[in-house]
């Protein structure tokens, strides 16, 4: 009997420790070896081109580059690379004292078992210094969406206010049989992008001449947009009236923006674009470019490590790019296009290369971190707004490495993990949809 339960117990032990091992140093070591094996392979040879001849006939081929007869990206001002002194950025003057920033949490798009999607956005705006009563007004989407007509949902026509006024909620919904896949993606999107169009719009007049502006992000509704426009059975958001808002919203609010030469920029944390790259591969098929994403290529060129200054030297500084546009592109094609849609949408006050994206790079080598900051062709097209928008920028990372009105409203706007289940949690008729990654991975894992 005693053998037996000895057994057992050796059993259980075997299985504790079956189950528990990870990496041993065997397998650490020959992952080493991999590693080396393919670190060894970027080694540059004595006799090898150098990277830094590679960027700068990159760069100069940016001053105006095309494809297929059309400009894809064009400089404003000659092609450079500048560097600004992190101590003395500190110690200058800020050229813009009051900056206002929007910023949105979401407990992200939710599926459950009936057919229902579900997502929340909570829209804030921060200020610095801080404005308290600037920091109380809030804006809350709930986007939803079914396939099946039957079910009904109480939608709010007009906004519906609470906090004594501060607030103001509004449930939408997406029309049954627009989506057939991606369906949280536009759902987010959507609810996303119309709580901070729409909290933006209604604090305009918060926001003086001579103050700054940031959002979170690019200045336009990028998916939105490409959505809404392209022919798809899959996806059919052109007729609907949340997402027709959403483009108007922000054809409303860069019209704001340049009617006031009111400075306003969209800060990318995360900068994800490839159209330079592609454009580059496409124009020279022979080409060996290293890089898929813009930003890759960016931050070489921008990197002082690489022109030889040791890490310690190159910290201390911020090093960017001259502004460019993408005339061309997407965003003011529609203000021109000859879609009912667009044309019923886009009653914008400018011309189209107004709305144009501009955009300049950033990099922050204590962080090994590349930044996009955009703003509309309209405003950065006047030199003097365009370097002063610079020196703010360049001054807030600086300071804080991220601008920090734009940090307190991504502090202000989010929403906890432990909400977000409580809020999910409230819905008594419906039950959440779990695969066996939600149950492996907790939703704390997955950001």
């Amino acid at each position: 009997m005693q053998n037996k339960q000895s057994s057992i117990q050796n059993n259980i032990i075997i299985k504790i420790l079956f189950y528990s091992m990870t990496l041993e140093p065997v397998h650490i070591k020959e992952i080493h070896e991999i590693v080396d094996r393919i670190d060894s392979c970027f080694k540059k040879d004595d006799g090898e081109c150098d990277d830094a001849e590679k960027v700068m006939n990159i760069l100069d081929r940016l001053r105006k580059l095309e494809y297929n007869g059309k400009t894809v990206l064009q400089s404003i001002g000659p092609v450079r690379r500048g560097k600004a002194s992190i101590e003395k950025m500190i110690r200058s003057e800020n050229p813009y004292p009051k900056t206002y920033s929007c910023d949105s949490g979401s407990t992200t798009a939710k599926t459950f078992d009936n057919g229902l999607y579900i997502d929340f956005c909570h829209c804030a705006m921060a200020c610095t210094p801080t404005d308290i009563e600037i920091h109380s007004k809030r804006t809350i989407v709930a986007a939803a969406y079914t396939a099946s007509n039957r079910v009904y949902i109480h939608t709010s026509k007009d906004w519906e206010l609470f906090d004594n006024g501060s607030g103001r909620k509004k449930i939408i919904r997406i029309q049954p049989g627009s989506l057939k896949k991606k369906v949280t993606d536009i759902l987010h999107d959507v609810s996303l992008y119309l709580s901070e169009s729409e909290h933006i719009l209604w604090m305009l007049d918060s926001i003086a001449n001579e103050d700054f502006f940031i959002m979170d992000g690019p200045i336009y509704p990028k998916r939105v947009m490409y959505w809404m426009v392209v022919n798809s059975d899959d996806v059919d958001i052109s007729t609907d009236d949340s997402s027709k808002k959403i483009i108007q919203n922000y054809i409303d609010i860069m019209d704001h923006h340049i009617s006031n030469m009111k400075p306003i920029v969209g800060f990318v944390k995360n900068p994800e674009d490839m159209q330079i790259m592609l454009a580059l591969k496409k124009n020279d098929p022979g080409i060996d470019l290293p890089w898929l994403v813009d930003a890759q290529f960016f931050k070489n060129a921008l990197s002082l490590e690489r022109s030889g200054i040791k890490k310690r030297e190159a910290d201390k500084y911020i090093t960017y790019t001259n502004w460019f546009v993408q005339p061309n592109q997407f965003y003011e094609k529609m203000l021109k296009s000859t879609s009912p849609l667009v044309s019923e949408l886009a009653n914008g006050k400018f011309e189209a290369e107004d709305y144009a994206l501009s955009f300049f790079m950033a990099y922050v080598p204590k962080l090994n971190t590349i930044f996009k900051i955009e703003s509309p062709y309209g405003l950065v097209k006047n030199e003097e707004l365009r370097n002063r928008i610079t020196r703010k920028v360049l001054y807030d990372l600086a300071l804080d490495g991220i601008p920090k009105t734009l940090s307190k409203a991504d502090s202000i706007a989010k929403i906890p993990v432990s909400e977000r289940r409580h809020i999910i949690d409230r819905f008594r008729n419906s039950k959440i949809d779990t695969t066996y990654n939600d149950t492996r991975w907790d939703e704390k894992d997955e950001r």
